[in-house]
């Protein structure tokens, strides 16, 4: 378990934004398609409708967008930053990486250092801890972090096991210098290879090149064992965070914001139950926007910053976790975002 333990550095989250396609999919849609009823899936999940791409849109497009609203948010231009990273299990291409495209697209292409992180669900906060280690130890401020994911190009329309639960969009956060007593104050990354199973696409990589017979045998598709994923939450995540808050030097009910991926709206009201966050302390965007992938914390936390809920000083817990498995955390005092902040939901 990798822990990036308490910064002395005093990086924030200088802005916040995010690009939820304009096309909403409502349950009785993808619910045809999945042979459920839209009562069964408000039910299990909690979900009511989701975002989907156009067919000329792509992962690169959603993160562009949700980069320059938090860019406009922190009042930050393309010059000032030094680094991008993409957090995506969905690329636009194998190669190049998306943040080159993304970088490109914002203007920065010439100079600021732009990689991909591939942690599924939990690369957003596996970003946000990297992104933050490279600026504590360079003398470049500032850093873009993206989490983008369109897992609608992914998904057979007929699996009611993850088809209910998807949908797609980008949010992002702009890393800078922290105020005094403000900012990132712990990290926790772990990963859990032995599970890798639970959640996974077959083929399209260089063990099981894409072909006609994986195409017909259903094997691009994203598949995963919901059953087996809620037992790794319940019986690995929620520990681990109590364990991180406690290490931290804090307790739960300190926590003022607990921003969780958002997996499943069922699971995340046992999660939140079990390590003890406050009645009215998690953030939730699943109802309307589903399983966003490694958007869905980033997404989450920009709709908290912009309808006003984080106040300066807040303490903030972002939880995040995924195929691989994986898992990552980020405890930090909220830093109130430059004045411009505007909203980008459609």
């Amino acid at each position: 378990m990798a822990r990036s333990g308490r910064t002395s550095a005093g990086i924030a989250i200088l802005g916040t934004g995010s690009c939820l396609p304009s096309h909403v999919v409502g349950n009785d849609e993808v619910g045809a398609a999945a042979g459920v009823t839209d009562e069964w899936i408000r039910r299990k999940t909690g979900i009511r409708n989701r975002r989907r791409v156009k067919p000329d849109e792509a992962t690169s497009d959603l993160a562009i967008a949700a980069g320059r609203a938090a860019m406009e948010a922190a009042g930050v231009v393309a010059a000032d930053l030094s680094l991008i990273v993409v957090a995506t299990s969905t690329p636009d291409q194998p190669q190049p990486p998306t943040a080159s495209v993304v970088a490109d697209g914002l203007g920065a292409g010439h100079g600021a250092a732009a990689f991909d992180v591939n942690a599924v669900c939990s690369g957003f906060v596996f970003a946000l801890n990297a992104a933050q280690h490279v600026l504590a130890g360079s003398d470049s401020p500032y850093a873009l972090v993206i989490g983008a994911d369109v897992y609608s190009r992914i998904l057979d329309p007929a699996d009611r096991r993850t088809a209910i639960l998807f949908g797609d969009g980008a949010g992002a956060v702009v890393l800078g210098p922290a105020r005094p007593g403000r900012g990132v104050l712990a990290g926790r990354l772990a990963g859990f290879g032995a599970e890798r199973d639970l959640i996974e696409v077959p083929a399209g990589g260089s063990r099981l090149p894409a072909s006609t017979e994986t195409l017909a045998e259903g094997l691009h598709y994203f598949t995963m064992n919901g059953r087996g994923v809620r037992d790794f939450v319940n019986a690995t995540v929620a520990p681990a965070i109590t364990a991180f808050v406690e290490e931290a030097g804090f307790t739960a009910r300190d926590v003022d914001h607990f921003v969780p991926h958002q997996a499943n709206g069922r699971m995340l009201e046992d999660l939140s139950a079990t390590i003890g966050i406050a009645d009215g302390h998690t953030r939730f965007s699943y109802e309307d926007f589903g399983n966003t992938g490694a958007a869905s914390v980033p997404v989450t936390l920009d709709r908290a910053a912009r309808s006003g809920e984080l106040d300066d000083g807040d303490l903030v817990l972002l939880a995040a976790f995924g195929g691989g498995m994986a898992m990552g955390l980020s405890l930090l005092r909220w830093q109130r975002p430059h004045p411009s902040l505007s909203t980008t939901y459609a």
